[in-house]
């Protein structure tokens, strides 16, 4: 929305290069006319662009200040890490298997109801990009910017990936604490499993997601997306590596689960979560405070809409018309 706010002013020199011929081309058919029609002209593009440009801001969520909200419920916390290897953009899922992560993982916080959740990004290194929250929408948010760029480049290190999330979750509350693990595989680090039994130590159950075809490889787009990533001149490619995903939630005490290729409503992450993750022990919650950022939009859309509309009321368009033929 903030990029759509450049083609205002655009939008304004082209409306300005329009009115200003439209009145030469007037005045050379009647120079009294042409003088009634200027009057309130350059007020209304004033008003309707300020009005754009305001709304545009508005729909961009504007958000300063945070402020406390008591949540009584009860609640579990969930990390949510995923992979965001250059693998994930192989494309044996549609329209690649990071894309689907992402769009399972939105489904997952549409089912949180009051469990707060934290987001993780991992390759080489687990990067959080969300700590642990209610809110739907910074999550979301937060979501939308994942890419293969979010996390440190080199080899995938689904250990890594676990610590981060345990980093994340209060050891004191760890009953009530799980990590969900969406990868399509791949250790190349050799410490998942370790990392697996720190978790299972600390009572925290870890649940891994297969994402990508377990039985035929795949080529992975390049930096450029016009080919395939390759090494040594021989095309990389990539399948679902089940064994390391399913020894991970072994050790930890929790369930690997390999999405469906096809999709189906019991093999969304909203699903696999009401099935698998409510076991984990809900904490009762007794007015707890939480700091979220303040939404600000309505500032800016209510100024904006009275531009609007102020732009509208100096319209000379149908009304006025029809005023002049009743006078």
């Amino acid at each position: 929305m903030l990029l759509l706010m450049a083609l205002v002013p655009v939008a304004g020199a082209a409306w300005h290069v329009m009115r200003k011929r439209a009145a030469k081309r007037l005045a050379k058919l009647n120079t009294s006319v042409a003088a009634s029609s200027a009057g309130g002209g350059g007020w209304q593009e004033f008003l309707a662009l300020t009005g754009l440009a305001l709304a545009l801001f508005a729909a961009a969520r504007p958000q300063w200040g945070r402020s406390n909200q008591k949540l009584e419920a009860a609640s579990r916390n969930v990390v949510v890490a995923i992979d965001v290897s250059r693998s994930m953009l192989a494309e044996d899922l549609h329209p690649n298997r990071l894309d689907r992560a992402k769009a399972d993982v939105a489904d997952l916080i549409d089912s949180l109801q009051q469990d707060r959740c934290a987001i993780v990004a991992f390759r080489r290194t687990g990067e959080l990009v969300c700590p642990l929250t209610t809110d739907h929408a910074f999550l979301h948010q937060a979501l939308e910017g994942l890419s293969p760029e979010s996390a440190a480049k080199g080899e995938t290190d689904i250990g890594a990936a676990i610590r981060a999330s345990l980093a994340d979750l209060d050891p004191a509350e760890d009953d009530h604490n799980a990590i969900i693990l969406i990868s399509d595989g791949g250790d190349l680090r050799d410490g998942a499993v370790e990392a697996a039994r720190i978790a299972k130590k600390r009572g925290v159950r870890v649940f891994t997601v297969g994402l990508g075809d377990p039985t035929k490889e795949s080529t992975i787009p390049d930096a450029s997306g016009a080919g395939v990533q390759k090494y040594k001149d021989a095309a990389v490619k990539t399948k679902l590596d089940e064994a390391s995903l399913a020894a991970v939630a072994k050790e930890s005490g929790g369930r690997y689960v390999p999405l469906a290729m096809a999709g189906t409503a019991e093999t969304t992450l909203g699903a696999i979560y009401r099935r698998f993750l409510r076991q984990v022990a809900a904490k009762e919650q007794s007015a707890e405070e939480e700091l979220r950022a303040t939404e600000r939009y309505g500032l800016f859309l209510v100024p904006g809409i009275l531009c609007l509309a102020g732009a509208g009321a100096l319209s000379r368009g149908r009304f006025a018309s029809r005023g002049r033929k009743r006078a």
